[in-house]
């Protein structure tokens, strides 16, 4: 149920060919060179809200550049940073001043179907809509992004996303870097015009990948840091170039070691260290980096030429600069225990539930040769609610790769042939709800499809694909026997109740605490969520398929 004590309501105003190694790609530039690599501080998002149009001086105003034009929440992009306590309720009100319709989608969450930002749920401009949000799952970065059918690549290329992480006290109870060591990074590609406008991906039908790599928006930029361990949460918010970066520190050759501590779904299992992570469009990795081996060098982050089918050019292969400094302000949250999280993984089932092919069929991409639009074939799963399943995702491309997300559920990967021929060391020890496909390769996974009967999406994540129709849904259906049912029907994401309505404000705070918020927990539509997921445990555990 929605309390005073435990619900924040949080307003927001939405306004509007595989590259080969070539000596040239180290000087080719698509947008105006860019001459300020590590020359400007690292953006943190702030925790605030206010969204509109904005301008920001992307490239050098002294050098003849005018502001370059964003849409995005808060004015900022990334937009506002929401720091939630899990268990406690959200409800997002999302306001549309912008010349476009918008849908969002908390991703990451296993929020109820008609807040799950469906793409055709539309926010049409001058209406709004409020997203109710459970919260309920463990500690994570999540996060918002535009989901609106046919138009994601625009809106979210132009700003439309930001983070919002979740925390619990089990975590904070390992002593992980936290506060200002605590850093999310939202890595991004674009191209821009030569008067420093972007170029938009309103046309284009393949790949957008960009020649300018920014970091929380700013293009290239440095962070002073102090010699101790700090949390860093990537994010992969491009409309379709994937990293594979790698840590170089100054005077050193050897590649360095970073420590890979949490997923999609929150803390690994187990902390990995490695000296490469891919970083598939909408995957989050939490990496930890010890600095105190670097007193007074910089370390930067950098990216793999040649991977896969990213277009190179003159400096997509480097991302982040840090600067060492002397000196320790504090040593509090400096741990980095081995052991992190007990997983609560699936049950084992071996036999293949759906085989899913990601294809380019007549022009289109597809999955299993159908796409949103076709709506009376567009479902293409019936899980059992609760139900486990293992599906079997497949890219017989070699010249396309594929990031994957599955709404609704966390999942484990289970095998990749073909392709890279393994599953990542860190993807091993990790649940996700993304998962890179790279050319020529066959992953499988396995998901329990819980908490929630429903509509939900899976698509491929390549924002370019999905608005040209890899984009497919699944209904997780109800089960006729089940000790807690729900008292309320929620499984439609276009329940004519729950829909963008007119209006842009101002708003009575009175009429949202008396009328609208106790109208949403009327629904119960998150109540007894563990009840109900120990009655579907239960179930499953004396039925079959």
């Amino acid at each position: 149920m929605i309390q005073a004590a435990s619900l924040a309501l949080l307003a927001a105003h939405l306004v509007a060919l595989v590259p080969s190694a070539r000596a040239s790609d180290e000087d080719r530039w698509s947008s105006p060179v860019y001459t300020e690599i590590f020359k400007n501080p690292l953006p943190i998002p702030p925790v605030a809200l206010e969204i509109q149009p904005f301008t920001a001086q992307t490239y050098p105003a002294s050098q003849g550049f005018g502001p370059t034009t964003y849409v995005g929440y808060g004015g900022i992009a990334p937009g506002p940073t929401f720091h939630i306590d899990q268990g406690r309720e959200t409800v997002v009100r999302f306001i549309n001043k912008s010349n476009s319709s918008s849908a969002i989608h908390l991703h990451g969450s296993y929020s109820r179907p008609m807040w799950d930002g469906w793409a055709n749920d539309l926010v049409p401009p001058n209406y709004y809509k409020d997203y109710y949000y459970p919260n309920r799952q463990s500690a994570r970065t999540l996060w918002y992004h535009d989901h609106a059918f046919e138009i994601t690549a625009v809106n979210a290329y132009y700003g439309q996303a930001g983070f919002y992480i979740l925390h619990n006290p089990a975590e904070s109870a390992l002593g992980l870097p936290e506060g200002q060591y605590d850093i999310p990074l939202m890595i991004n590609s674009r191209y821009h015009q030569t008067n420093g406008q972007l170029v938009s991906p309103a046309t284009e039908t393949d790949a957008l990948y960009g020649d300018i790599i920014s970091v929380n928006s700013q293009p290239w930029p440095y962070m002073i840091v102090e010699p101790r361990k700090y949390r860093f949460r990537l994010l992969n918010s491009a409309v379709s170039r994937t990293f594979k970066t790698y840590l170089m520190a100054s005077g050193v050759t050897a590649r360095q070691s970073m420590t890979v501590i949490a997923s999609d779904a929150g803390l690994v299992s187990t902390a990995t260290n490695t000296t490469s992570l891919v970083l598939g469009i909408a995957e989050r990795w939490d990496i930890v980096i010890d600095f105190s081996q670097y007193v007074g060098k910089n370390v930067t982050l950098m990216n793999e030429r040649d991977f896969f089918t990213n277009e190179d050019y003159a400096a997509t292969d480097r991302v982040i600069q840090f600067r060492v400094g002397n000196t320790v302000t504090s040593t509090a949250n400096n741990n980095l225990p081995s052991a992190l999280a007990t997983h609560d993984l699936p049950p084992v089932k071996t036999a293949v539930a759906h085989s899913f092919e990601f294809e380019r069929k007549n022009g289109e991409w597809r999955i299993n040769g159908v796409g949103f639009a076709d709506a009376a074939n567009r479902v293409l799963a019936h899980p059992k609610r609760g139900d486990t399943e293992m599906w079997e995702l497949i890219n017989k491309s070699g010249g396309w790769t594929h990031p994957i997300h599955v709404h609704l559920v966390d999942f484990q990967i289970v095998s990749r042939t073909g392709g890279r021929g393994a599953v990542e060391p860190y993807e091993l020890v990790a649940l996700k709800d993304v998962v890179y496909l790279g050319t020529n390769e066959r992953v499988k996974v396995r998901a329990r499809f819980e908490p929630w009967d429903g509509l939900y999406m899976f698509h491929c994540h390549n924002l370019i694909h999905e608005d040209h129709d890899m984009l497919a849904a699944f209904n997780t259906t109800d089960l006729s026997s089940f000790d807690i049912p729900d008292t309320t029907q929620l499984n439609d994401p276009m329940d004519p109740r729950f829909l963008a309505k007119p209006g842009v404000g101002p708003f009575s705070i009175s009429t949202i605490n008396t009328v609208n918020l106790p109208a949403l927990a009327a629904t119960g539509a998150y109540a007894n969520i563990p009840e109900k997921i120990a009655a579907l445990r239960q179930y499953w555990a004396t039925h079959t398929s």
